[in-house]
C-alpha cells in the first residue's frame, strides 16, 4: 500500500504513551503528519518528530481551535482528522486507498470503537460514526467547545468500512477525571440556561444511566456497559450540578462559598 495524497492532524499535550502507536497507524499511508502540541512536558514532540511528523508547539486554544491550527498547517489533497488516542485499523486502512484511488464524495464518516477496561466494546457507544476524512477544498472546519465536530461546506459525505479504534482511558480513575472535567466545561457552553433543580440534576442523569443502558444496549456489554452507564449518569450530573451551582452564584455571589 503506498502513501495516499493525505494529510493527517493531530493535536497532542502527554500523549507518550499512546502516541507512537497512533502515528505508526499512518505513517505508511500519508503523506504528511501533522501534529500541533500544547507545551507537552513529557516526550510526546521528540517521539513525533522520530516518527516523521511535523511538531508545532503552541499555547493551548480550546479544542475546536486548535484543530482548526492543524487544519491550517495541512498541505495534502485529503485530511485526515484523529485524536492522539487513536488507531487505524487495517480495513480502514485499506478502504481509504482505495476510495481515495478514485473518490466518490468530499467526506468520510468513520466509526470509532472503543477499547475498555481490557477489549472492545461492542454494543455501548456504538456505532459511532464521526466525519474524519475530508477534501481540503471542501472547506472543513471544527467548531464548539466541548463536544467539538468537524463540518464540511459538502453535503456529498459516505462512510468507510473499517474501524478506528479509540484508546481513551488509562484506568477507571483517568475516567472519572476526564467526566469531571469534560462536564465542568460543558457546563459552560450553556451559560444563561436557568437549572431546573429536579428536572435537570436530579432526573436528567437517570435518564442518561437508563438511555446508555437500556436504549442503546449498553447491557449487552455486561459491566462494563453498567459501568459506562454509570459514567454518563455522572456527567451529567456533575454538567448540571455546575450549572446549578453557577445559578446561586448569580444569585448570592461569591460568598456563597466562603469559609466562616
Amino acid at each position: 500500500m503506498g502513501k495516499l495524497p493525505l494529510s493527517v492532524a493531530i493535536i497532542t499535550y502527554n500523549e507518550e504513551d499512546i502516541i507512537r502507536k497512533t502515528i505508526e497507524s499512518v505513517k505508511d499511508i500519508a503523506e504528511e503528519i501533522v501534529v500541533v502540541d500544547s507545551h507537552s512536558t513529557d516526550k510526546t514532540r521528540e517521539i513525533a518528530r522520530d516518527l516523521g511528523a511535523r511538531v508545532f508547539e503552541e499555547d493551548w486554544k480550546g479544542y475546536s481551535a486548535q484543530k482548526n491550527s492543524a487544519l491550517e498547517k495541512c498541505t495534502q489533497e485529503w485530511i485526515l482528522f484523529i485524536d492522539a488516542d487513536e488507531v487505524l485499523s487495517d480495513e480502514l486502512k485499506e478502504s481509504m486507498a482505495k476510495e481515495l484511488a478514485f473518490p466518490t464524495a468530499d467526506g468520510y464518516m468513520i466509526n470509532r470503537r472503543t477499547y475498555y477496561l481490557g477489549d472492545f466494546l461492542k454494543y455501548t457507544w456504538q456505532p459511532e460514526w464521526r466525519l474524519r476524512l475530508v477534501r481540503k477544498s471542501a472547506n472543513p472546519r471544527w467548531v464548539g467547545q466541548i463536544h467539538e465536530k468537524l463540518l464540511i461546506s459538502s453535503d456529498n459525505i459516505k462512510k468507510l468500512k473499517g474501524d478506528l479504534f479509540h484508546f481513551t482511558y488509562k484506568n477507571l480513575r483517568h475516567q472519572m477525571i476526564k467526566t469531571v472535567e469534560f462536564a465542568f466545561y460543558a457546563s459552560k457552553d450553556k451559560n444563561n440556561k436557568r437549572v431546573n433543580f429536579l428536572k435537570d440534576v436530579v432526573l436528567r442523569p437517570l435518564w442518561a444511566f437508563f438511555k446508555t443502558f437500556i436504549l442503546k444496549k449498553g447491557f449487552l456489554d455486561g459491566r462494563k456497559g453498567f459501568m459506562i452507564a454509570v459514567s454518563a449518569y455522572m456527567y451529567t450530573f456533575m454538567k448540571y450540578a455546575f450549572m446549578y451551582e453557577k445559578n446561586l452564584k448569580e444569585m448570592f455571589g461569591e460568598k456563597l462559598w466562603q469559609r466562616r
